[in-house]
């Protein structure tokens, strides 16, 4: 089984570096044919505790806009 998380981290990982609209889209249509609609999903512990601090940054206000976000990125890829 620990294959299978390691493989749907993997995935996980390469989705987050797609910018291609269209591509996105297409693998959400394949993806979304292929899972069944009343599967559920068994977050692991990591990924629990990652949803709960989220939770608590938004209590204290520790936000950003998406805008200062995409700005603060640009900076930061300029600076590599």
């Amino acid at each position: 089984m620990a294959t299978v998380d390691i493989l749907r981290d993997n995935l996980i990982d390469k989705l987050l570096t797609i910018s291609n609209k269209e591509y996105l889209l297409a693998l959400n249509s394949l993806i979304d044919k292929s899972v069944e609609n009343n599967a559920t999903v068994e977050l692991k512990e990591a990924q629990i505790t990652m949803l709960q601090l989220s939770d608590k940054d938004i209590e204290m206000g520790r936000l950003i806009s998406q805008e200062q976000l995409d700005k603060d990125d640009l900076a930061w890829l300029k600076g590599k």
